[in-house]
């Protein structure tokens, strides 16, 4: 066993030795699974407390998850094969030039309060998410619609003049700058669902994000359940919407999330039959279940990549040397050997190898030595002078681990001191919303299956760039030459340009691609795998009759 290998041995039963203890306590109470199961309630573990439920200014996956089931834009996606299939609008047409796409609206599709979705529905919805006012972060989803950027940053404040037109009631005209082959998969993203305008405008400024129109009592959705009960910190239950043109194809008739940040809890939650399915699974349970019940734990291919960001405005991560210097200290091979549990592959770059064929560029690798040198030129030679700064990461039990595991490489390598920072999640996006860290946990997963979902992200002033990184080529590249390119090859070669351009400033640091990682009870029928962990719930329904148990040993 090598040095490495010893210390981050010591460090995992430092960091899991509460951990293993804790898990090792059980004790059941009547099984919400096998009650749900007769009743058509799905009970989900949904990781954090949600943020929000208003569509233009949550983040989250949590919040994706809940919203997913409250809204529905233009179009869905079917959960095995991602395909694009009619939402709100039954059909589309295209124009030859792929520059306009007319969709037409189905006559059937209510609000939860009764009222007809209508295409000047979509365009108001629009209007408010590009807003400035608004602050919506994914305001950039929209940018490849004529317009869209001028008005989001406040160059034009006549939203006629952004590519979104309403001939009639049930049609949607949208005009692009340039052609853009993932567009239709942006509007099944939860930025550009719409939202009631009469409610919206009822609870004050609708560019206000602090009114109160998105909580239980006051929302008005489209999707195919209603919001009905939200304990802060404890469930959110959403039941079948009557009103949704779909409803007769919806087979459940209830799903209650439960916010699950603490593992060891969520775990034993599914292991004591009150979960059919959990947000993640305890790294040190893996084995576990692959020993005892491996029908019960879903790994699959997941299209997101693990990092860390670094806040490029304060010192001393202002020089590229230092940056670089913490990227080529980290050993991402052995977290994913050993802290990962092997489910994982390292990360070089912020695109996961192999989107649509799209392959990153390699431009370093594990080299202490190398980083030692780059520390020693930006003038902290052997560490010295260096100030103590901050990891800051959401609670979660492997992001404590692998930031405890990381904080020892660069304090054995580097001879720097480092501070571990825990914050629960809307505090935790809140601090990097104001660029109030130094370095911080972050993980993207793509919003549709393209390399610009997560490069686009890395344009100068993005709602989701918060590391102060700014290069005016870079955003050259992604904003106009590559949608301007008819073929992939093409458009990948710029992209690869502007990866390259992103991992030279290294202003975040990959550290590994992810695997979904769930534990799924058997009674769960039509919750298939897919690339984006997307979650259709038409899909999904119970086996009233499947009473199997959980039988793992602590």
């Amino acid at each position: 066993m090598n040095a490495s290998h010893r210390l981050l041995t010591t460090v995992l039963l430092l960091v899991t030795g509460s951990f293993i203890l804790a898990s090792c306590s059980g004790g059941s109470q009547e099984s919400r699974i096998f009650q749900g199961n007769r009743d058509g309630v799905l009970h989900l573990g949904n990781g954090a407390e949600p943020q929000g439920l208003d569509p233009h200014i949550v983040t989250g996956a949590p919040e994706n998850r809940i919203i997913s089931a409250l809204f529905e834009g233009l179009v869905t996606k079917h959960p095995e094969t991602l395909d694009i299939e009619p939402g709100v609008a039954e059909s589309w047409d295209i124009s030859a030039d792929g520059r306009t796409y007319t969709f037409h609206l189905r006559d059937d599709a209510r609000w939860s309060n009764g009222d007809p979705v209508t295409a000047e529905d979509f365009r108001w919805s629009w209007q408010r998410a590009l807003t400035p006012a608004l602050g919506n972060l994914y305001n950039y989803m929209y940018f490849p619609i004529v317009n869209a950027e001028a008005f989001a940053n406040g160059e034009i404040d006549d939203f006629s003049e952004v590519g979104v037109r309403v001939p009639d009631p049930l049609t949607l005209e949208v005009e692009l700058r340039n052609p853009a082959p993932y567009f239709l998969q942006l509007l099944d993203h939860y930025s550009t669902f719409p939202v009631h305008r009469a409610t919206v405008e009822s609870f004050g400024d609708p560019w206000n994000r602090l009114t109160r129109w998105a909580r239980e009592g006051n929302i008005v959705t489209n999707g195919a359940f209603e919001l009905t009960d939200w304990v802060v910190n404890s469930r959110i239950r959403v039941e079948k919407s009557q009103q949704y043109w779909d409803a007769d194809r919806v087979q459940l008739n209830a799903i209650v999330f439960y916010p699950t940040e603490n593992l060891v809890t969520e775990e034993r939650m599914f292991r004591d039959g009150q979960l059919h399915l959990t947000s993640d699974i305890p790294l040190d349970k893996i084995p576990v279940y692959q020993r005892d019940q491996p029908e019960l734990m879903r790994i699959a291919p997941y299209l997101g990549t693990y990092y860390y960001m670094i806040n490029t405005t304060r010192e001393p991560f202002t020089d590229v040397r230092v940056r670089r210097a913490l990227a080529k200290t980290v050993d991402r091979a052995l977290l994913a050997e050993t802290v990962m549990e092997g489910i994982v592959e390292p990360a070089y770059g912020i695109v996961p190898p192999g989107t649509l064929g799209y392959e990153p560029p390699r431009l370093f690798d594990h080299n202490p030595e190398r980083a030692r040198e780059l520390l020693a030129e930006a003038g902290f030679p052997n560490g010295e002078g260096f100030p103590t700064f901050e990891i800051l990461y959401n609670t979660h039990e492997s992001h404590r681990q692998i930031a405890v595991v990381i904080q020892q490489m660069w304090q054995r390598e580097l001879n720097i001191d480092v501070r571990l920072v825990n914050q629960e999640w809307q505090v935790y996006l809140d601090t990097q919303e104001n660029m109030n860290y130094d370095v911080s946990r972050r993980g993207w997963i793509g919003d549709y299956v393209d390399p610009n979902s997560f490069l686009d992200m890395f344009i100068t002033g993005g709602g989701n760039n918060k590391t102060g990184f700014a290069n005016p080529r870079y955003d050259d590249l992604i904003l106009r030459e590559a949608p301007r390119q008819l073929n992939n090859e093409d458009r990948f070669a710029l992209y690869h340009e502007a990866e390259t351009l992103l991992i030279e400033e290294m202003p975040i640091i990959p550290i590994y691609t992810y695997q979904s990682k769930r534990l799924i009870h058997p009674s769960v029928r039509g919750l298939t795998s897919n690339i984006m962990d997307h979650f259709n719930y038409k899909y999904v329904r119970l086996d009233p009759d499947d009473t199997t148990e959980v039988e793992v040993t602590e």
